[in-house]
């Protein structure tokens, strides 16, 4: 086994929010650049370490020098490279003067062909690069290719300018025990660092890259890895939070992992009066401005108990304890002020004042958008089985909390501030929620609105928004979507699809379009955010489990309504195991050409033109089947109307290999092509079967 490789770039405190991913990243660059330059092994294992004030990555079994080895290097074309008697030509011997490789014989050159010419080429053995050579140049890659939020420029004390994520002041470089000869970012590597900033006093010389997480715990106080440091404070909390619960989320403990080195948690306290404030107000003010963690009972009630991290750890905890909760204090005074200030105006109060905030100034202010909103929510009222004159309510109220000093504080509270004042006012409780719910879902895997009102208001806030947005030309490209108009496509899709509700798609999207009349720059955008939305629909079923060829047979049909897309999509899946159904989606979509190019004839079926004995066989085979399967397709039974279309196949097999379609006779064409018509119209109900057939 080779020794172990470890780098440590000791810096000033880096960003909390970035550190994992910089860290991460660091061990990543120095691991691929190393891989590739051949000092890794298939046993090497690589272990990252990211603390508030270090980089590091540990590499097991990496070699000391590369291995040799034998390579065949590209030269000249043959034509430039050797003259008329078969000698090296001037530009031949110069190339190989830049390898090093004067002397050599045109009789030990190799002449391959590239497909277009004769090459030049010679074999010779590239001896391996030496550690500390390659190490120099991963240094170079990972400390330039980080991805850094901002970077800094700093001097060192030799004047020179250096530019890095946070100044940084040591280098560490091990291979075993033997230190690199490297340098980056005006550091000389040695085998000393820093640990805790004060649990810890002077250098800490390592003894090995082996031992360096165990070294730095002991003597530093700092537990290098994120990673367990991250699990030591989950721990912790869990802990302390006994026998109550503690809420972490995830972001908060990332960001709290990124502040300490030698995570301690301690408990502290603050006054019951304080929980008359909804919990949310209080939870995100422990979380935002102070990275507290709040305690709460078995039913989520939340408790006035709190816990920090420290990054102290002391027998004495008093005073951190006592200034965390004076600080803390203070914060809740200030939530609770808000709170009570709020309530002293009704949300209904508020609203002239939207007229003074701008929503877009190609569409007006949030006081214009509250009128679409309540005129859309009111069309959408009956097809989510909510009254009308709530739905109106609810969305005449849902932004009035934005003017709020509570949602002026944390804009994270809109809508869940707004459900709160809008009890307080004596809303009915529908309404509330769907002021609340209006933005839901607001992520992947969000719970949808809570009653038909809230879906009403929460499709009509995604509506208007994909619609006047995309209606004034921002439409999102690439990664970016700055008006969020993917989740807000998703969302009007899941609502739709997981609450059954019977609403044409494009209706809708024409009623938003309607509302916008007389804004000078917007354009009907209603079949662009349809595609759009299909789009969103295509990833959205995949995700579900269905095949790209399920998908695109059901979305093939432009479907206006999305209620029974899934029903649609089992059907296809049923269809697509019986024997027949490859044959009958290959005869499908050359029926789908046919009528491609016959596009124009409008001749209706008569079976007094029939001729051939099998266009009578298919045209009395389909006449037989259709009642059956239009009533079972009326019913919703999907399966059924696709089923019933299996024993066509033999009568559809003769039909293409007996009759010629495009016969010289034109009232036989079209009416044959009337046929074909009529049996494609019956075969593609429930879904365009022609997109399961196999290229």
């Amino acid at each position: 086994m080779n020794p172990t490789l470890l780098v440590e770039l000791f810096t000033e405190e880096l960003p909390p929010k970035a550190l994992l991913s910089l860290g991460e990243a660091f061990s990543e660059l120095l691991a691929n650049a190393l891989k590739q330059a051949g000092h890794l092994t298939a046993n090497s294992q690589i272990k990252t370490f990211a603390s508030p004030r270090r980089l590091g990555c540990q590499i097991t079994d990496v070699l000391a020098k590369s291995p040799d080895e034998d390579a065949l290097e590209r030269l000249l074309p043959a034509k430039i490279g050797l003259d008329g008697n078969g000698q090296p030509t001037p530009p031949l011997l110069k190339k190989l003067s830049s390898l090093g490789l004067e002397g050599v014989a045109a009789s030990a050159l190799e002449s391959i062909s590239d497909g277009k010419q004769d090459v030049l080429h010679i074999r010779r053995k590239v001896i391996g690069k030496a550690l500390a050579e390659s190490l120099a140049v991963a240094l170079e890659q990972a400390t330039t290719k980080l991805p850094i939020p901002k970077v800094m420029s700093y001097q060192r004390p030799d004047g020179s300018t250096v530019k890095f994520v946070r100044p940084a002041h040591r280098l560490v470089a091990l291979h075993g025990e033997q230190v690199l000869p490297v340098e980056i970012l005006g550091l000389k590597a040695d085998r000393l660092t820093l640990g805790h900033r004060f649990l810890s006093s002077g250098v800490i010389n390592l003894k090995n890259a082996d031992g360096y997480a165990e070294q730095l715990k002991n003597e530093g106080k700092v537990i290098a890895s994120f990673a367990e440091r991250r699990e030591a404070i989950a721990q912790h909390i869990e802990l302390a939070a006994k026998p109550e619960r503690a809420v972490q989320p995830d972001a908060l403990i990332d960001e709290v992992c990124a502040l300490v080195e030698w995570p301690v948690v301690y408990e502290g306290h603050f006054e019951e009066a304080f929980l008359e404030v909804p919990q949310e107000c209080l939870i995100l003010t422990m979380q935002a401005n102070q990275k507290y963690f709040a305690i709460t009972d078995q039913n989520g009630q939340m408790r006035n108990r709190f816990l920090l991290v420290s990054n102290l750890e002391t027998e004495t905890p008093h005073s951190i304890i006592h200034g965390n909760e004076r600080v803390l204090r203070a914060r809740l005074a200030d939530a609770k002020f808000f709170f009570d200030q709020d309530r002293k105006r009704s949300l209904e109060s508020r609203i002239e004042g939207l007229a003074q905030v701008v929503y877009h100034n190609k569409l007006g202010s949030q006081k214009d958008r509250n009128e679409r909103l309540v005129a859309l929510a009111q069309w959408l009222a009956p097809f989510t089985g909510a009254e009308p004159a709530l739905a109106q309510r609810a969305a005449l109220l849902c932004k009035a909390d934005l003017l709020t000093d509570m949602v002026g504080e944390f804009p994270e509270l809109q809508g869940n501030m707004g459900e709160h004042y809008a009890r307080h006012d004596g809303e009915k409780p529908d309404v509330a929620q769907a002021i609340a719910d209006h933005y839901s879902p607001r992520f992947a895997g969000d719970t949808l609105p809570r009653n038909a009102v809230g879906l009403a208001v929460a499709l009509a806030d995604k509506v208007e928004t994909m619609v006047g947005i995309y209606g004034i030309g921002l439409i999102p490209t690439g990664d970016k979507d700055p008006f969020a108009l993917r989740r807000h496509a998703l969302g009007v899709i899941r609502m739709v699809i997981e609450r059954k509700l019977p609403l044409n798609i494009k209706a809708a999207l024409k009623t938003a379009c309607g509302l916008f009349s007389g804004y000078a720059d917007f354009s009907d955008s209603s079949e662009g955010v349809y595609q759009f939305m299909l789009d969103r629909l295509r990833g959205y079923l995949r995700e579900q489990g269905y095949s790209a060829a399920e998908v695109e047979s059901v979305l093939a049909q432009q479907p206006e309504q999305f209620t029974d897309l899934v029903a649609r999509l089992e059907a296809v899946r049923a269809f697509s195991a019986l024997e027949q159904a490859d044959a009958l989606a290959a005869a499908n979509k050359r029926i789908t050409n046919i009528l491609k190019k016959a596009e124009g004839t409008s001749a209706a079926f008569s079976a007094n033109l029939l001729r051939e004995p099998a266009e009578k066989a298919l045209a009395d085979k389909v006449k037989a089947i259709e009642p059956s399967a239009l009533q079972a397709f009326a019913n919703g039974n999907f399966q059924e109307a696709l089923a019933l279309l299996a024993p066509l196949r033999p009568e559809v097999d003769a039909f293409f290999n007996d009759v010629m379609v495009m016969d010289k006779d034109e009232s036989l064409k079209n009416n044959r092509i009337a046929l074909l018509s009529w049996m494609h119209g019956l075969m593609n109900k429930v879904a365009d079967i022609s997109q399961l057939a196999k290229a």
